[in-house]
């Protein structure tokens, strides 16, 4: 199933967003040239004010006529891994289907690799290049609603970069070969050559690894095939049979044993460094449970033609589809730590929960911009949520999500600027995961929760969205306007703010916001008397007999300042 999005929507603010772009620049050069006629004492209004993207980056974000007249199919990677040269070669085919008559088309490599040639059947394309873009240019237009396949042959030695390398080549503690990518936030054209967005998936994908033949490959998909190629090297052939996005494609390339389980009929499989077997079997059963609770609120694991699997890595874990990694020192916490500091984390292994919980966001759902980030990251935070609420009750699920209040900084909006390649602050985690528990708490209905959460994602499941397609549906299916409520959350810095002013037996309430039409419910009283109010922007009164210190506010169900005036 082609993952859904709606192009024109971002084509037209693509103009709107380019002349924001451009007032924000003129603003910030005119704030520097205010700032060197400023006084010594004075503060710097410019050192405040957001950097201009750069030109990489507007390449990279921009979903421009090139990459917009074309609509991804499928992606056909064939290629050759040598650890000891830290060297790759090898070719991408990829479809895909014309959505105007053009003569050009924008893909993604970094610049260190080598294009070898483009080839359209057997015409080489001319191309150009710049910085990681590269402008594929055809002899004739290709017309509207034609299906096209290219070759893209390259070669060279990948560049390690990013937090966990883009591509690593590495050894593991026995002195082995030990390959690796992650490449999120990065970009997937660090190793291979691709369209490196969000916004356009492909269909499917075959992925091809040829490696020495000591060595073991475990990629995305299913296995399919596995071909001793005579040379000392073996190709693993992956088939990817569902739609998956650009930095979830995994090389994971080392000296594995394999063992494997079953949950009804998802088959469960299980890689790890010899030295390690035990400890991943004791480690690695928790996955199981943890798919059980998952499905529960949200319906079927999303992968399953093409499997789950958990494979040992040097770094920490990654969400890659149907191939989760994980570096958790084979302990519960993340790292061996108290990740929350309120003793419920130490009770699991929080790679193995919230890597996985990607499978659902992140991986089936996916954010159409790195902006609404927090579709993959806000979202799998309540999952590990979720998790903790099923397995040890809603009391416990209800400390653990508030634990994260102390992770939240509250200095940017949650949502980045789009287009651009812009990266979302960390509060995309922690706050997102308090906002969504907002929400539960405004619906104060769980059976209505629970179903609206397992439609919600059953709705968008294999598609690429944007935050305004969950205000949109949140807004039908529970009969409220939400939009103000979202944008506070989501769009502005300040969380908002329960004013109360206390007279002789009165109180007077009132929100506090950045969003105008702000509305939202609250519990207020006691915890063993709650009562809903509906407060507004405007002041509104009501009788109480509590005194200032006795009226209480529920904000473990609400993610809320309280100012008693």
């Amino acid at each position: 199933m082609k993952r859904y999005y709606m192009r024109r929507r971002l084509a037209e603010k693509d103009h709107s967003m380019r002349l924001k772009l451009l007032s924000q620049f003129i603003l910030l050069f005119l704030a520097i040239l205010a700032s060197a006629q400023t006084p010594p004492q004075q503060p710097n209004l410019a050192a405040s004010a957001p950097s201009a993207p750069s030109r990489a980056d507007i390449l990279r974000g921009e979903y421009g006529p090139w990459r917009a007249n074309n609509d991804l199919l499928s992606y056909d990677l064939d290629i050759r891994v040598d650890p000891e040269k830290k060297f790759i070669s090898g070719k991408n085919t990829i479809r895909f289907k014309m959505l105007k008559d053009d003569t050009r088309i924008q893909l993604d490599l970094f610049a260190n690799l080598n294009i070898d040639k483009i080839l359209l059947g057997s015409t080489e394309l001319k191309y150009t290049r710049e910085l990681g873009s590269v402008f594929v240019d055809f002899p004739a237009p290709l017309k509207k609603n034609s299906v096209q396949s290219i070759e893209f042959h390259y070669s060279g030695s990948p560049q390690e970069t990013g937090r966990f390398g883009g591509i690593s080549f590495r050894k593991d503690p026995a002195g082995r070969d030990w390959v690796t990518t992650a490449c999120q936030g990065v970009g997937a054209s660090v190793w291979w050559p691709n369209k490196d967005q969000q916004q356009d998936e492909v269909e499917n994908m075959r992925l091809h690894v040829a490696i020495p033949s000591a060595l073991t490959d475990v990629s995305n998909g299913r296995l399919v095939g596995k071909t001793d190629l005579g040379d000392g090297y073996t190709r693993y052939d992956w088939a990817i049979s569902y739609p998956i996005n650009n930095y979830c494609v995994s090389l994971n390339i080392g000296h594995y044993e394999h063992f494997s389980d079953k949950l009804g009929d998802l088959t469960m499989d299980f890689y790890c460094l010899p030295e390690n077997l035990e400890k991943a079997r004791r480690q690695f059963a928790q996955a199981g449970p943890m798919i059980e609770a998952f499905q529960k609120y949200f319906g079927e694991y999303p992968f399953k033609r093409d499997g789950y699997k958990l494979i040992e890595v040097p770094y920490s874990g990654m969400e890659h589809q149907s191939a989760v990694t994980y570096g958790n020192h084979f302990a519960n916490g993340y790292l061996e730590r108290d990740w929350t500091g309120v003793g419920i984390s130490p009770r699991f292994d929080f790679i193995i929960i919230h890597e996985s919980g990607h499978e659902w966001f992140g991986n089936s759902i996916t954010a159409a911009d790195r902006s609404d980030m927090w579709i993959h990251e806000g979202w799998t935070t309540y999952l590990e949520c979720l998790y903790v609420e099923y397995m040890y009750g809603k009391d416990d699920g209800l400390k653990y999500t508030n634990a994260y209040r102390a992770k939240v900084k509250n200095q940017q909006p949650i949502i980045a600027p789009r287009g651009v390649n812009a990266t979302p602050p960390q509060d995309m985690y922690f706050k997102g995961a308090l906002f969504i528990n907002t929400l539960r708490s405004v619906l104060n209905d769980d059976q209505k929760w629970w179903a609206l959460l397992h439609d919600f994602y059953q709705h968008f499941k294999y598609q690429t969205i944007m935050t305004e397609d969950i205000v949109a549906y949140f807004n039908q299916k529970t009969r409220m306007n939400l939009t103000p409520i979202f944008n506070q959350y989501l769009r502005h810095t300040a969380l908002p703010a329960l004013e109360l002013k206390f007279g002789d037996g009165t109180v007077s309430y009132r929100w506090q916001a950045d969003e105008p039409k702000f509305a939202m419910p609250v519990q207020v009283g006691t915890k063993a008397h709650w009562q809903i109010i509906q407060p507004i922007t405007d002041w509104q009164k009501m009788k109480t007999g509590l005194t200032k210190q006795d009226f209480e506010v529920a904000t473990e169900l609400y993610y809320i300042d309280v100012r008693k005036l």
